[in-house]
């Protein structure tokens, strides 16, 4: 049967008259789907029992279940996913001392191929759901609620897929997330993290969501981002700051650079200053990302000095940069980890 959280309130409307129901009855199921995130038809307690018969002769609700959970020693939390066909994700819980975060998946897989990534070796088998993605938030808020004592602060698109290759479900999603009648969580906590594709920066610029944006960019050297993320070679960077300079002429919202340094691929000084230079064409931060190895290949940590040194010279030319810590590595689910890997 159909997931009865793939109608919109329209549609919902028009299949309450059709029974012939008061148009309202939709904006109470509404309510229970996206608000109180309610996994059962026949908890809808507001409507009698014969009509919630009905219903379900026709719709079903397909959640999202926790099928393993692992703790990392640093608190974080990372969930195997099952989605109803049976495929899975993961999405993981990142808390601070001042907030708490969710990192969702926006595909099964992934269609791209960076060489650092665990979850680009992972086939793309499908895009998920609005629902399946939503679910995620409200699984990890409640998970914040139950662990940390407060409700889930942030959410980040940086789990598994590219979240501008499901572009249509992950604004559908957002859009449920910050609505009134649905989490009702600001826009302004929500970052989407591309890898970057030009069209769809400027889609969601147009779209106006009011979230921030956040380019996987690596190196600022064409040649060697290429290298690093070879499906890259169809969008130049030149392209995708043309983009970035769309996006902040539309929303006047400053553009995140998340950027690994790797030991003898991206640590010299030509580095520094093509990122710095790439930096100055657009409002912009940079967040230096600490490694997570994957079991193989040539990408390593880069040393203290190295890092140290990019943060001199960033700092020195006026461009805000932070350290972002390793969180969850020992249970692989920081960034760039994720790729369903079962534990013994």
């Amino acid at each position: 049967m159909k997931d009865i959280r793939t109608l919109s309130l329209d549609q919902l409307k028009d299949y309450f008259v059709s029974l012939g129901e008061k148009p309202f009855r939709a904006k109470q199921v509404y309510d229970w789907l996206w608000s109180k995130n309610l996994h059962s038809i026949d908890e809808m307690t507001n409507l009698s029992k014969p009509l919630r018969e009905r219903i379900a002769e026709e719709y079903t609700i397909n959640p999202v279940s926790v099928d393993q959970l692992q703790k990392s020693t640093d608190g974080t939390i990372k969930n195997g996913v099952k989605l109803h066909d049976g495929l899975m994700v993961e999405s993981v819980l990142i808390p601070t001392e001042t907030r708490t975060t969710a990192c969702v998946s926006s595909q099964v897989g992934c269609s791209l191929n960076c060489e650092f990534c665990a979850t680009a070796r992972l086939k793309r088998m499908r895009n998920l759901e609005v629902a399946e993605i939503v679910d995620q938030v409200a699984l990890i808020d409640s998970q914040s609620r139950m662990y940390f004592e407060r409700p889930l602060s942030n959410i980040v698109f940086m789990g598994m897929g590219e979240p501008m290759m499901n572009y249509k479900n992950v604004v559908e999603a957002i859009r449920k997330i910050t609505q009134p009648e649905g989490l009702g969580m600001s826009p302004r906590r929500i970052t989407v993290s591309t890898s970057g594709i030009p069209k769809m920066i400027k889609m969601l610029a147009d779209d106006d969501l009011r979230v921030k944006l956040a380019l996987s960019l690596h190196s600022a050297i064409e040649s060697k981002r290429n290298e690093i993320m070879p499906f890259s070679d169809k969008f130049p960077l030149t392209d995708i700051m043309e983009a970035l300079q769309y996006w902040y002429k539309k929303t006047g919202s400053v553009i995140t650079f998340e950027y690994c340094v790797w030991k003898n691929i991206n640590d010299k000084d030509e580095d520094i200053k093509a990122l710095i230079k790439y930096c100055k064409q657009v409002p912009s931060k940079v967040n230096l990302i600490q490694y997570n190895p994957i079991g193989e290949g040539k990408y390593d940590q880069c040393n203290k000095q190295a890092e140290d040194n990019y943060v001199r010279q960033l700092e020195a030319s006026g461009v805000t940069v932070m350290i972002r810590k390793s969180r969850g590595g020992d249970i692989d689910a920081a960034c760039g980890q994720l790729a369903n890997k079962a534990t013994d």
